[in-house]
């Protein structure tokens, strides 16, 4: 497959400048950018969502144009995105057949042919999938390879993988890898868009890096590395490491004693947990995805009800508070899926900025909101956190996933903070913005703010946490200082003691 000098513009943004990119058969092309670098918008024009103003798309040496992706999908052309399209009450199959239903007498759609096709693919390429089971019963690694299957499913050649381990599990992108070098084995042509450096590193034969809607560059794994990457991706020098100063303790901001949580089957997802956070303190909790962690984050920050135990913010019992009670303390909360809980798709970047303080006298007037100030908050968190947009106007589901949590977050530090909780602060965020995100923290717990951080990312709690709790079937089952061995802190999250 090969895109010849694709350009689009969007206005008087040039997204794609003259890109030439190509991918063979059983080669895995790794696509680098930072945020807005231009790389959803080039991927639309492969899978036929948007038209190039210029350029051609050649597939076995064959001029293509496809004006949807159902066109392209039939040229064998297939994406598998970040945020996965499925429909969470229907089967594994009903998903995987939406839009391209097999028939049968009388127009019937042959369910029984589609399990069978469905069940040979999964065997193929050792995906392994029950196609009877319900999508909201699987884990988010598996709903991923029903995705994988469903482009399989419609013969897909071309396959474009975005962000494709931001929501796994150590353990499930070890999995996914090999899944990834089984499609490679069988002649596949695989794009690999990720922010991860060294996953690219790992898994590709081959990388592109875009800038500002340009190719600057192309390099091999072996010949490469993390530091220069970086530096092509963002076009300066990026600090890989965060400098942390060691802090003297200061009082306690908030303390869990025995806390508990019944999940909806009344089975404890949490269960007797002790935590303390102090002032000048990030304390990191790491496990696998699954271990309890949300519901600890949903406890502290009001979304979710205390069985037992006991949460005090500030050396004051708060139990059940609402969401913007707590809010109202000064505790700020990054939520791990920005596009459920974070932001509202539709609003505009304004609106979002103003999600939850709209009624605070600075942007209210009891009847209407003071759009004027609205507008001055979101400009300054857009500048500020180098949110990429032409216009505080637009809607949020407008801008990359990058960029909206770079909204999130900003919208978050911006006001008066006094306790952070930040569950995933920089998933799917390109280099240098996990470099700002990072140093932001670290400047927030340097001027006396607790920081709770919660990330399946071992590397990033290694960075930023003065201390580090272990989450194990919802059980503190270890403490370690920041400096342990990783392979320790590990064995840990596996349930290691």
């Amino acid at each position: 497959m090969k895109l010849h000098e694709i350009s689009k513009s969007f206005g008087p943004v040039k997204a794609n400048s003259n890109i030439n990119l190509t991918v063979d058969r059983g080669e895995i092309l790794g696509l680098l950018g930072e945020n807005g670098a231009g790389k959803t918008t080039l991927m639309n024009i492969l899978t036929g969502l948007y038209k190039p103003d210029s350029g051609k798309i050649l597939i076995d040496n064959q001029l293509r144009e496809f004006h949807n992706p159902r066109e392209a999908n039939k040229n064998g052309v297939g994406m598998v995105h970040q945020h996965f399209m499925l429909v969470p009450v229907f089967s594994v199959t009903e998903n995987i057949i939406l839009g391209e239903e097999p028939t049968k007498r009388f127009n019937k759609i042959d369910l029984e042919n589609a399990k069978n096709k469905v069940l040979k693919i999964s065997s193929e390429y050792k995906l392994d999938v029950d196609p009877d089971q319900i999508i909201e019963k699987l884990p988010v690694g598996i709903q991923q390879r029903v995705e994988i299957i469903k482009i399989l499913f419609r013969d897909a050649e071309i396959l474009i993988f975005d962000e494709p381990t931001a929501v796994l599990t150590p353990q499930e992108v070890v999995e996914f890898f090999e899944i990834i070098k089984n499609l490679k084995k069988t002649g596949k042509a695989i794009i690999f868009i990720t922010h991860k450096l060294h996953e690219v590193l790992e898994i590709c034969d081959r990388i592109n890096v875009l800038r500002r809607g340009k190719i600057v560059g192309e390099e091999y794994p072996k010949k490469t590395d993390k530091k220069k990457l970086a530096e092509l991706m963002v076009g300066r020098t990026v600090n890989l490491r965060t400098s942390r100063k060691k802090m003297e303790q200061g009082e306690v901001l908030l303390e869990v004693n025995g806390l508990s949580i019944l999940s909806d089957n009344k089975e404890y997802v949490l269960s007797n947990v002790d935590l303390k956070l102090h002032k000048n303190e990030i304390l990191g909790i790491a496990g696998v995805q699954g271990n309890g962690q949300t519901e600890l984050v949903e406890a502290l920050t009001g979304l979710r009800s205390v069985s037992s135990g006991k949460i005090s913010y500030f050396g004051k019992e708060y139990k059940n508070f609402s969401p913007r009670k707590i809010h109202q303390l000064g505790v700020r909360h990054i939520p791990e899926d920005r596009q459920k809980q974070g932001l509202i798709g539709e609003f505009s970047l304004t609106e979002n900025s103003i999600l939850n303080t709209y009624y605070e006298e600075e942007f209210s007037y009891n009847i209407t909101l003071n759009w004027t100030n609205a507008k001055i908050e979101a400009k300054k968190i857009i500048e500020k956190f180098d949110v990429r947009t032409n216009s505080e106007n637009i809607s949020a589901n407008k801008l990359s996933g990058g960029n909206q949590q770079k909204l999130l977050i900003g919208r978050e530090m911006s006001r008066s903070i006094n306790l952070l909780i930040a569950s995933q602060p920089t998933r799917g965020v390109d280099v240098g913005s996990i470099e700002y995100i990072h140093n932001q923290i670290v400047f927030a717990r340097n001027k006396g703010i607790g920081v709770i951080l919660n990330s399946t990312e071992l590397e990033e709690i290694i960075a930023l946490s003065d201390r580090i709790i272990v989450l194990f079937e919802g059980k503190v089952i270890a403490e370690f200082p920041s400096d342990t061995d990783p392979n320790i802190i590990g064995l840990a999250m596996a349930g290691e003691n």
